[in-house]
């Protein structure tokens, strides 16, 4: 039984869900909505621990969580950019960008050319675009 057609019945601990369980609620969303899920949970769960789960739901068209996933992608390299990647490893980044200009849809090669120019010119850094779904909403490329 895949993912897909398996139900799921919530996490064990939202704070700090497995990828097992992100994976599982990636594809039934409106089983637990995000609305109660705990505060800035896109920032909790955007880290290193899930970000191979995220690439991969973001990677994916028919995942009904994909432009959440993608938001947290936006979140995890502004997060690692910021802190000249001392929250994340700058190889881990550079390997899911290339996975994404490669392998990617234009979604994921619109995210992966923004992480090249923030890598470039961290000066670009607006909290709303990066961390509060501005990128992912308006689906746009940065000069």
């Amino acid at each position: 039984m895949s993912v897909q057609e398996s139900t799921f019945h919530g996490f064990a601990n939202p704070v700090d869900p497995s990828p097992a369980e992100l994976r599982a609620w990636a594809y039934q969303p409106d089983s637990v909505p995000l609305a109660s899920m705990p505060p800035d949970w896109d920032l909790l769960v955007s880290g290193d621990r899930l970000v191979l789960t995220l690439f991969e739901l973001a990677m994916d068209p028919s995942c009904p969580a994909r432009r959440f996933a993608l938001h947290c992608l936006y979140i995890y390299a502004a997060d690692g950019i910021r802190t000249n990647f001392r929250a994340h490893p700058k190889r881990r980044f550079r390997k899911l960008v290339e996975q994404a200009e490669r392998d990617g849809d234009e979604l994921m090669k619109i995210w992966a050319h923004n992480g090249r120019v923030l890598l470039a010119r961290p000066d670009l850094f607006v909290y709303r675009d990066w961390c509060e779904g501005g990128l992912v909403r308006e689906n746009r490329r940065l000069g």
